[in-house]
């Protein structure tokens, strides 16, 4: 008989080695998966964003309008208006600027709105300013019945079919 040489407990420690780093290196592909996963769900750009619409009023051109000063002048520091209105021989200029948060699913709250009117006399010059807010304003249900109309309800080709 010849001497046994036992190598059975080298093997299996090696063999246990190798499966442990198998499961460490699975462990950590899950964690990075994981994390790149959450990361993308968290960057810079995140499920609400905030931003101006219309028209931004500082307040340093806000001070700068007086009565008195011309249109003109209001154009300078403000620019164009986002609407006018009329009525007799005075013209007043509306300036609109709506704080709005939008989550990424479109959804869109208005945050904060101030509307800057600026009223001008027959002359041409600013006779007042007033600053509206959101509690200023009167919620307008809009109506979206339709007038009822003689005939029938046709799209553009039945009507162009009706005709034949």
């Amino acid at each position: 008989m010849g001497t046994r040489l036992v190598v059975t407990p080298i093997v299996e420690s090696h063999l246990e080695s190798q499966i442990m780093l198998l499961r460490l290196a699975k462990a950590s592909a899950v964690a990075a998966v994981l994390a790149m996963a959450l990361a993308g769900c968290t960057s810079s750009t995140s499920l609400v964003t905030k931003r101006t619409q219309g028209y931004e009023i500082p307040d340093s051109a806000l001070q700068q309008i007086r009565p008195g000063q011309s249109q003109q002048l209001v154009t300078l520091v403000l620019g164009s208006p986002q609407s006018t209105n009329s009525f007799g021989d005075q013209t007043a200029w509306y300036y609109v600027e709506t704080k709005v948060q939008q989550t990424s699913f479109g959804l869109t709250m208005v945050q904060e709105r101030t509307v800057l009117a600026i009223y001008f006399d027959k002359n041409k010059k600013v006779v007042d300013k007033a600053v509206y807010g959101l509690a200023d304003g009167k919620v307008v249900n809009v109506d979206t019945r339709r007038t009822p109309s003689f005939g029938q309800d046709r799209t553009f080709i039945e009507s162009i079919l009706s005709s034949f």
